[in-house]
């Protein structure tokens, strides 16, 4: 079984900080999770806002604790929004269902992590998300 190494979680994340810079795109947070939700790499902007960490991680946290993408977790968010706010009091806070966290994946399907972008519109944070990880050679499942 692959496993995700330190090595290409910062460069998923300083693959996505430096794709954001090239965008333009307002200061951010990126986390890279493992599969049981430890951080690997944390990161925030200079001026990213106090809470972007946070947000980032809950993002990522939210992808591995239902086995989904973050845009998958919007979509079923916005069909039921009860079930997500008991998942948030079931987390204890722990789980964002907001597009911008993404699974990650080894070429073969095997669960490597997940990562997590806070600071932008979700649908920026998601390219960003995906960018850092397709920019280290893995597959970024958003749901």
């Amino acid at each position: 079984m692959s496993q995700l190494t330190l090595a290409q979680a910062s460069e998923i994340v300083d693959g996505a900080l430096a794709h954001a810079r090239e965008e333009g795109l307002r200061p951010l947070a990126v986390t890279v999770l493992d599969p049981g939700g430890n951080p690997l790499v944390v990161k925030r902007e200079e001026t990213a806002g106090i809470l972007r960490p946070q947000i980032a991680h809950a993002k990522a946290w939210g992808c591995l604790g239902m086995g989904q993408g973050g845009a998958a977790g919007a979509r079923h968010a916005t069909r039921d929004p009860a079930f997500f706010a008991a998942l948030a009091t079931i987390s204890e806070g722990r789980i964002a269902s907001s597009a911008g966290g993404a699974l990650i994946r080894d070429a073969d399907g095997a669960l490597l992590g997940a990562i997590g972008v806070s600071g932008e519109r979700p649908d920026n944070d998601q390219a960003i998300a995906v960018f850092g990880v397709e920019k280290a050679g893995l597959v970024a499942d958003v749901g």
